[in-house]
Formats: structure tokens, sequence, C-alpha cells
């Protein structure tokens, strides 16, 4: 949907009731289609308000299912072979069709879901209400809203930055990447102090924290580089005793164990609505549908695979005891006999109900590929459908501590960044680090290859690789094509951005990003 699209969705209800059915004899409310005049009237109406600002992280082009595509795949450690060719040039950095679907997608639905969070804090203020419920939803509006720019500044860069309700008429100004990130800043700021340590109640279950602010607050001055910054908010988080590791590293990606102690924010799917349609209205399925199109052949569309260098990642050092990772077997099926290493081959996990030779052994091809176990549903079904239950993670503790040493260590504070890193590695059962062995240059090193085993596939590599500036020389450049070939199509100084949806371009008299 474009953006004049969205402004007209956005008062029609408004418009049409209000002329076509003025004054009618009965001077009465249709309840099914409440105008924006009728709507914003009570604390029942904020809550819903800003339910369906919420709503907006479970679309097409949300966390639902592009925009995985968008950070996972274009990545170095993933990578994909789909047969529809638009898509594969999507991760490949070839898109020659800026209206893709996927492009309109994510587009559309970052943007219509910041009109919700508008909607919130233009309107909820006037509410007679609770008043701190009412601080509350608000605080929740400007958490949302900054999550939603915090992915459109990373994928666009200079976009369009709308912060009142918009009309027909309403062209905002496209902002620069600069601007946009101060006012996700702004709005983060503005959020922390309204929102609730922990929620209980089950109506509330997954609404924002000040956890979830402060972090994603600490992870904004992260890819801006103010690593002082970044630290003060991400010691909030630790300092608060609100989060710990999970015992299992597994619980992290599975719906019987999600809304843990070790989850900061995450996106509530469900698969409640089976074979619903894909819309954002009552009647909408509201499954994640990643675990779809990343399923093995057979079970799923097999439209993201792994690319090999990740699990010998995972093959430099075992547990302890010498075994292998365990984290490996967690996040991919693999061929365990494909990968030479001094590590002890580790049991063959199964692949929805099969041993992995036993369902691939008599295909070469297939034999060969390595697949995401991550958010897959294989636990518990024997092939994928179109609705996960995986409630995805978007901030999660152990990135916390990971990004924590990583701002540390920037600073030259090497030593204190490792104990943050070991509570990381032990959850898995690997042997401690010893600071005393690390410079700051080789810390970061071994922080990148914590990164992996720890957060593949998680939708977190794309922002690394930006902070790392691999994306921005010729030097990075030459290290991701040596691990990934798609990067061989790689532009530096375009690539990076994708191309704005060019029918927004010409309609809202946009700037094209550079090089497109």
């Amino acid at each position: 949907m474009k953006l004049h699209t969205l402004r007209l969705a956005a008062l029609a209800g408004s418009l049409l009731l209000t002329t076509a059915c003025d004054k009618d004899f009965l001077d009465q409310i249709n309840l099914n289609q409440p105008t924006t005049e009728s709507f914003w009237q009570t604390e029942a109406d904020a809550v819903k308000g800003i339910n369906a600002a919420y709503s907006g992280l479970q679309q097409l082009g949300t966390y639902r299912r592009w925009l995985h595509f968008a950070y996972d795949l274009r990545s170095d450690d993933s990578f994909s072979q789909s047969p529809w060719g638009e898509l594969a040039d999507f991760t490949r950095f070839t898109q020659a069709n800026y209206d893709f679907e996927v492009s309109q997608n994510l587009w559309r639905d970052h943007y219509r879901a910041i009109w919700r969070t508008n909607q919130v804090l233009a309107n909820v203020p006037a509410i007679q209400m609770d008043a701190n419920l009412k601080k509350r939803v608000l605080a929740e509006a400007y958490f949302l809203r900054a999550l939603y720019y915090y992915n459109l500044v990373s994928l666009y860069g200079n976009v369009p930055l709308s912060l009142t309700p918009s009309d027909p008429t309403n062209l905002p100004a496209q902002a620069t990447e600069a601007q946009v990130w101060q006012q996700i800043i702004t709005d983060l700021q503005a959020a922390k102090p309204d929102l609730a340590v922990s929620y209980t109640g089950s109506n509330d279950i997954g609404r924002a924290t000040k956890g979830a602010a402060t972090t994603l607050l600490g992870k904004v001055y992260m890819q801006n580089r103010q690593w002082a910054l970044a630290s003060a908010q991400f010691q909030e988080v630790i300092s608060a005793n609100q989060y710990q590791l999970t015992a299992n590293y597994t619980d992290n990606f599975r719906h019987t164990t999600e809304n843990n102690r070790e989850s900061i924010f995450e996106v509530q799917f469900s698969d409640i609505k089976l074979g619903g349609n894909d819309g954002d209205d009552a009647t909408s399925s509201e499954g994640g549908q990643r675990s779809q199109f990343w399923g093995v052949p057979g079970a799923g569309f097999v439209d993201g695979e792994v690319r090999p260098w990740v699990v010998q990642e995972f093959l430099k050092e075992g547990t302890a005891s010498g075994a292998r990772d365990p984290r490996l077997s967690a996040t991919m099926f693999y061929n365990r006999r494909q990968f030479a290493s001094t590590l002890p081959v580790d049991a063959d996990t199964l692949v929805y109900g099969r041993g992995f030779l036993q369902r691939f052994g008599g295909n070469a091809r297939d034999r060969e590929r390595i697949y995401w176990r991550k958010y897959q549903t294989d636990y518990f079904r024997t092939f994928e459908n179109f609705d996960s239950p995986i409630n995805h993670r978007v901030m999660r503790y152990a990135d916390v501590l990971l990004l924590q040493a990583e701002a540390l260590n920037e600073q030259g504070q090497t030593a204190a960044a490792v104990p943050l890193i070991n509570q990381v590695r032990q959850r898995s059962g690997l042997a401690p680090l010893v600071a005393a062995n690390f410079t700051q240059a080789s810390l970061l090193t071994q922080l990148m290859h914590e990164r992996v085993t720890e957060l593949t596939g998680e939708g977190q590599r794309w922002f690394d690789l930006r902070r790392w500036r691999l994306i921005d020389t010729q030097a990075g450049l030459a290290e991701l094509r040596a691990r990934d070939t798609d990067f061989n199509s790689f532009q530096l100084n375009r690539s990076r951005l994708l191309p704005i949806p060019q029918s927004d371009v010409d309609l809202a008299r946009l700037q094209q990003n550079p090089g497109w």
C-alpha cells in the first residue's frame, strides 16, 4: 500500500460516515464502523487503539514474514535459492522491480503501523481515564513508533518522518537518516519513564516494558557507534535484575517457553486462527510464517538456507567436555558427517521426525544443503504450515550481554567485557575466556564469533554488518564475498539500503536512494 493509500485509509471511515450518514433521524453511531470522532472516547478505546498498533508487528511486511528476508537472507550467514526469481534477486542485491511485493509490504506495513501509533498519541491525551494507564498507553505508542522507524531507517535510510495522523493532503517530509535516528531516540526517551517494569496479567503479556525501551535505545546508540551512551542503557537493563539467561538455549525459539526471563520483547504469535487470511482484521491469522518459508524440502518452501561457513564457525571450538557446541544442532539441520572436525559427530537430530540421511539420503543436492532449525516447528510437527505459534524474540538478554561487552571493549574496557561474554558461553557449556589473553582488537574478533554462534538467524546479523562497517569499505566487502557469493553483486554506497518503492517516490515526491 502506498503512502497516499495509507492517508486515504486513515480517514475513509470518517469522511464517508460524516457525510453520507450525516444526521440520520435516529442520530445513532454504527458500532461496526466507528469514526475517528466517535471512537476515541473511553479508556477501553485507548486500550483498543494501542492494541491495534501492536498488531502491526504481526503483518506480512513486519515480523510475520518479509522482515526476516530483509534482515537474515540479505546477510552473509544466510541465502535464498527460491524459485521465485524476484524474491531471490531481493536477497542478492539485484532487485530490478522497486515495486516488488516484498518491498511494497515492508514499506506499507511499517507506515500503516506508524499511523496507528500516531492516532494513539494524538487522541488518547484528551480521553478521561486512569492517569497511570494513560501514561502507559502513550509510552507504548512511543516505543512502537520507535521500533517501526528503527526498521525503516535501517532498511531504507532517508524516509518520510510522519509524527501526526495523516490525511489525504498530507505529504510527510523526507528526513535524513540522522533526523530519523534522533526521532527514535526522542520517542524512546519519552517511553522509558512510563512503561511498566513487567506484566503478569494475561491481557498484558507481550506489551513493551521499560527494559524493552532501554534495550532498544542502547541498540540505537550502538548502530550510531555512540559506545558510552549505549553502555549506559545496557547497564540499566543488567542492573535491573529483571532478566537472566534461560537454562536451555532452545527455550528462546519454542512456543512452549515463550515470554521467559531471557525475553525482553517478542512479537506474540498464535496458530488459533489456523488457515485464516493474510489481512489485518478479525478474521486474519496471527501466526508467524517464517517457518513455512524456511522449512526443509517436503516440510516447507526452503526459501532460506544457511551458509556452510556458519557451521565451521561453530566447529572452531567445542564445549569444556569436548563435545560440539549444542547451539549448532539447535540452530540448523545439517549433515554432520559432511564437516570434518576434531570434535565428535553429535547425535543425528531428527528432521521433522526422521533422521537427516533417512530424509535426504537419496537426494545428493538436498543432502548437502544446510537448513534452518531455529524457529522451526519440527519439535511438535512433521511439516510446516502458514501459522506458527512461535513468538519472535525481537530482543533477548544474551544479545544485551554481548552488546554491552562490545560497547565496553570499544571504550578500552576489555577486561570488564570478558565476564559478560562468559555468561553467554557458559550457558552452552563452553569454557570461559581469560581476559589476559585478549587485546581490544582480538576481543572484537572474538565477539564477532560469539555473535554468530549465539544469534545467527535472529535478525541481528544485518545490524552487526552495518555497525562493524563491513558493508562500507572494499576490505569489508572482500571479507563478506569470501563467505557469501551473493555479495559479489553488492555495490558500495548503494546496496546497504533498499530502493524506496518507486510508486511512492513518484506520488509522494520522494528522493530515491543513491544508486537506485
